[in-house]
């Protein structure tokens, strides 16, 4: 008997169901109507230093935050939206599966989240970035287990 892969959380499974029926013309109408609903990073973790929190990896400006409160994670990203739509929509989507969950849903994240969320946009030179705010993201994660968080 073969083992099985770890389910994905409902919520990323969910997101990539999503995407993956949708022909390109939607995927990009969708993108434009994420990347309007990231979240404003608050304004206590806006005055923090940004050196430890932006993702050199990416060409585009993100800086992330994260908190953890009673076993939830949740994520900020601060990216300029008008010079980076598809940087926002894509964290906009990724943080909506992914905030006030288990560090556990974050991790759960697919390595090939980015290219399946993707597909078929034309945009393949920005999932070398994506892809490292993924791993910020699960880095993050992980981190937030380890600290018994």
């Amino acid at each position: 008997m073969e083992p099985t892969a770890p389910a994905l959380p409902p919520a990323i499974q969910k997101i990539l169901t999503r995407f993956q029926s949708m022909a390109r013309d939607e995927k990009m109408q969708a993108l434009v109507l994420y990347a309007k609903r990231l979240e404003p990073v608050p304004e206590r973790l806006a005055m923090l230093d940004r050196a430890s929190h932006t993702v050199p990896e990416c060409q585009t400006r993100v800086d992330l935050f994260s908190e953890m409160h009673e076993g939830r994670l949740h994520f900020w990203a601060d990216v300029n939206v008008r010079q980076s739509p598809t940087v926002a929509a894509f964290l906009s989507i990724t943080l909506s599966a992914v905030n006030d969950q288990p560090p556990a849903t974050t991790l759960a994240i697919p390595a090939d989240f980015v290219s399946m969320m993707m597909s078929g946009l034309g945009l393949s030179a920005r999932e070398v970035g994506l892809n490292a705010l993924v791993s910020r993201l699960k880095r993050e994660a992980r981190a937030a287990l380890d600290s018994g968080g």
